[in-house]
């Protein structure tokens, strides 16, 4: 236990810390890389310092008695990891000046060998005045050139005013966020004193220390480390972010997750050889992970068949009580045996979709972990594939990655990646899609056989998971038919692309399309009314057009702001994204979009037009299909359109935007997508702060 007066000592000696450093980083007199161990430091103490619980809790499982000496072991440690560093850097630098001094040696034998050369030429040449002075001039001029070079050391000024106006970026978004994060405090404070569960200060306090390190890390590598490449950053930024995501909104709190969740665990059974399901296609999953579906064990199976009870699955209501269940039960199994029907229905769509997802579970079950442990470990793998994805995307895109970056970085495309949700792997697969599409047509120079073959299989795959994206196919038409090697060897790509699709169409969803498409009349079930028939709409082509005019007039904001984050969770409107962050993600967005000085335009009009117009075949797609499947006729607009459907199109959408009329002149791309991964990381403290104040 820290006493206040240690705690105050604390808070100032690291407020001092960090004006110190500050003030050297201003004055040039200290490099931004030395001075971020010591920022660090500072704020971490800050932390321990307000949050003594969390000091605490890291004592008590190291089984240290005294909270300080903790404290103090901790600095111990941390200095001795320094010095381990300093060590090795003084270790090369010592290495690279041994190189230094041999190549100023032999660069100084080189050119007293070429100033003899040049002074017999010169004593040859006596008689020819002119032609001496000629080669003199040369020698200067070479000279001059020699010290005008690229990387010489004048250069170093411009690289020392970017250090300088990226460092500014990097301590104001980190106090920024540390500042807010403190502010909401307050609202933590008020959740404990309204349930008395103290235990949110700790958690609290860690997702702080965590948020602190994820943004030091993540601006550390956009700001400092300019020698890595997007596609290096990238899973650091997405892991990091992506695990908060994951923490803060608990397991089945993403949209339509517990039927996910199911079709992961049948999935599951499989790959481990077990029974997965019985003859009415209910799930068989553990006894003891029956708590996930119903919190208050109210159902049984008959009561499931006649729809006499609700049952209360976890993180569905995202309250406080939700956090309050996951420490009581915690990620151990408790050793019941036996296994029982769930009362979730999977959903009928391809296997594929879920394989991440039913690996973690498998590794989970064969772990012994209990229900929790199962779900977070799902969540992982299905993060981990979205960033492998993510980072092979931004490696093959052509141009546009840190569009690619921007949008994968956006707090729903994080919440869904953290989720069990089957949109990750349409988000994922279609952004590698696009840029494949985009490399083939801009870059490379011809089309091979196994680009054709890596088209087939994202679409085999994407496809049967939400079928109207199967107009994304038409993204293969930015490549020129020479590159192919001719109109017979376009046809045949053509031909594996599609018929890959209508394949995989045709063995996963020919019993949805065919309910559709052949049924008499339609009935929406959440609405318990009548719903339109596929024959109908298909006659109706005004009725379709009005309604798809209704929504965008009545909802396209809603749309506009779901796609960024406007509603997290299961659909929550509570657990929002403010919408001044939703407008500060936007204009990031375009301005990453946008033209830079120099950069050249790689799609033209007819590129952009295309584009534009499958963005908008897609998007009548999808309101056509929720009209059909999930809009009673009594209802003004269509019913079941997200924005975060919208989210696959997006960095298309985006790349088509560059133009050489708006040049954007000002602030770099990595200073732009640290900005965004501040934000995400003022998001998800913000949205712990809410949930504790829902008691």
């Amino acid at each position: 236990m820290m006493t206040v007066i240690f705690r105050v000592i604390l808070v100032i000696v690291s407020i001092l810390t960090m004006a110190f450093m500050m003030r050297k980083i201003r004055q040039a007199k200290v490099q931004i890389e030395a001075a971020l161990f010591w920022v660090i430091m500072a704020l971490i103490l800050v932390v321990f310092s307000l949050f003594p619980a969390v000091a605490d809790a890291c004592a008590h499982l190291l089984g240290i008695y005294s909270t300080p000496n903790f404290l103090f072991l901790f600095m111990i440690f941390l200095l001795i990891v320094k010095v381990f560093g300093m060590t090795l850097q003084m270790s090369q630098m010592e290495s690279r000046q041994k190189e230094l001094v041999q190549r100023i040696a032999l660069d100084q034998k080189d050119r007293e060998e070429l100033e003899l050369k040049i002074q017999r030429f010169l004593e040859k040449a006596e008689s020819a005045g002119e032609d001496g002075r000629e080669v003199t001039g040369t020698k200067k001029a070479g000279r001059k050139q020699e010290s005008g070079r690229p990387g010489s050391r004048h250069d170093a000024a411009p690289e020392r005013i970017l250090g300088g106006h990226s460092s500014g970026i990097w301590l104001g978004g980190s106090f920024g966020v540390l500042a807010l994060g403190l502010w909401h405090m307050t609202d933590v404070r008020a959740g404990v004193l309204e349930t008395g569960d103290r235990f949110l200060y700790g958690w609290y306090g860690g997702l702080m220390v965590f948020a602190v390190l994820v943004l030091a890390a993540v601006g550390y590598l956009f700001l400092v480390r300019r020698d890595y490449g997007l596609a290096r950053i990238f899973p650091a930024a997405a892991m990091g972010i992506g695990l908060m995501y994951m923490v803060v909104l608990p397991p089945l709190s993403a949209p339509d997750e517990v039927s996910h969740y199911i079709s992961a665990y049948q999935l599951s059974s499989r790959l481990m050889g077990r029974t997965a399901r019985a003859e009415d296609e209910r799930v068989f999953i553990r006894a003891q992970d029956v708590f996930i579906e119903d919190l208050t064990g109210v159902m049984d199976y008959e009561t499931v068949e006649n729809g006499g009870k609700t049952a209360v699955v976890l993180g569905q209501k995202l309250e406080e009580g939700t956090y309050r269940t996951i420490k009581e039960r915690g990620l151990g199994g408790t050793g019941e045996e036996g296994t029982v029907m769930s009362y979730q229905m999977p959903v009928r769509t391809t296997p594929m979709a879920y394989v991440p997802q039913a690996m973690g579970i498998a590794l989970a079950r064969m772990l012994g972990l209990g229900g929790l442990g199962l779900l977070f470990l799902g969540r992982l793998f299905n993060l981990m594939f979205f960033t492998a994805m993510g980072c092979l995307t931004i490696r093959r895109m052509p141009f546009g990655k840190e569009v690619a970056a921007g949008a994968a970085l956006l707090p729903m495309t994080l919440h869904l990646a953290a989720s069990f949700s089957y949109d990750v792997m349409i988000i994922a697969l279609s952004g590698y899609f696009s840029a494949v599409c985009l490399d083939l047509a801009y870059k490379a120079e011809r089309v091979e056989v196994r680009d054709v073959a890596v088209l087939a299989l994202v679409m085999a795959v994407m496809g049967p998971c939400k079928m109207v994206y199967g107009v994304i196919a038409g993204f293969c038409l930015l490549i020129p038919v020479r590159k192919f090697g001719g109109w017979g060897k376009w046809s045949l790509s053509a031909a594996s692309v599609l018929g890959a699709f209508a394949a995989a169409m045709a063995v996963v969803n020919h019993r949805t399309v065919s309910l559709y498409t052949q049924a008499d009349q339609g009935y929406v079930a959440w609405a318990g009314e009548t719903g339109y028939t596929f024959g109908q709409l298909l006659h109706s082509p005004l009725l379709v057009l009005k309604m798809c005019y209704n929504t965008l007039a009545w909802q396209g904001e809603q749309l506009y702001s779901g796609m960024i984050g406007g509603a997290l969770g299961n659909m929550d409107a509570v657990l929002n994204t403010p919408y001044a962050v939703i407008l500060g993600l936007t204009a990031i967005l375009v301005m990453l979009a946008l033209r830079k000085p120099g950069e050249s335009i790689f799609i033209q009009w007819k590129g952009r037009l295309w584009i534009w117009f499958l963005c908008l075949v897609c998007l009548g797609a999808l309101m056509f299909s929720m009209l059909l499947a999930w809009t009673p006729v009594s209802s003004n607009v269509i019913n079941g359109v997200q924005g975060r459907y919208l989210l696959p199109l997006l960095p298309m959408f985006l790349l088509s935007l560059k133009n050489d009329k708006v040049v954007r002149t000002d602030w770099d791309d990595r200073g732009l997508l640290f900005a965004m991964a501040a934000m995400d990381i003022y998001v998800v403290l913000r949205l712990f702060s809410l949930v504790c104040l829902r008691v």
